[in-house]
């Protein structure tokens, strides 16, 4: 594996998971409402898609991603409509006492391929990678998988660090929100999310 272009996998991993969105709204409701695992699991279900959209276009993959973009529209319905569904769910849930963390498995299975599919569904996020890939040269480098395969495994690890560092510094915090604010949060991060959802089915329509 080349180190150099790990480093390079990891810079863009990291840089991509980083700016807060739908997903890392979604991550820091989760880690406050049901503990650290929920939030990093979601995280990481976000990084495997990343990993998955990295691969893509580090392998060169142009049916799948013409595809992918061919696409887009439907996507972006999907992914807006679960945005929302999503975000009316977060709304309208119970506040917990937030010192209770959940460790049911099935819930955190959930928790990961919820992540995983709202992230599949944002063409942005595959158009992103090919940008960067072939600014790096990969695109132009047929068969050069060892270079692509170091990259995106940088890619995963990358975005993988940014939840783990915001999970855990988010649920530091774990302790500051009683019910009452608990639900002001669900309120808050519900509204949101819905709006990201709105937001996504507009950008077909207009």
């Amino acid at each position: 594996m080349d180190p150099r272009f790990f480093l390079r996998g990891l810079a863009i991993g990291f840089s991509i998971a980083a700016p807060v969105g739908p997903i890392g709204l979604l991550c820091i409701q989760r880690t406050l409402d049901k503990g650290r695992s929920s939030g990093l699991v979601s995280g990481l279900g976000a990084a495997t898609a990343d990993a998955i959209y990295g691969s893509v276009a580090g392998f060169g993959l142009a049916f799948a991603s013409t595809f992918l973009i061919d696409q887009q529209a439907w996507l972006r319905l999907i992914g807006g409509a679960f945005l929302i569904g999503l975000g009316v769910r977060i709304w309208l849930r119970r506040a917990v006492d937030a010192t209770a963390a959940s460790k049911d498995a099935r819930g955190l299975a959930g928790d990961y391929a919820s992540t995983l599919a709202l992230t599949l569904t944002n063409p942005v996020t595959i158009i992103s990678f090919a940008a960067v890939f072939a600014g790096l040269g990969l695109g132009s480098r047929g068969g050069d998988y060892t270079s692509a395969a170091s990259l995106v495994s940088g890619v995963f690890a990358g975005s993988a660090a940014w939840w783990v560092i915001l999970s855990s510094g988010v649920s530091a915090l774990r302790g500051m929100f009683s019910p009452g604010r608990m639900r002001l949060l669900n309120r808050v991060a519900g509204t949101v999310i819905v709006i990201f959802g709105i937001a996504a089915i507009l950008s077909v329509v207009f």
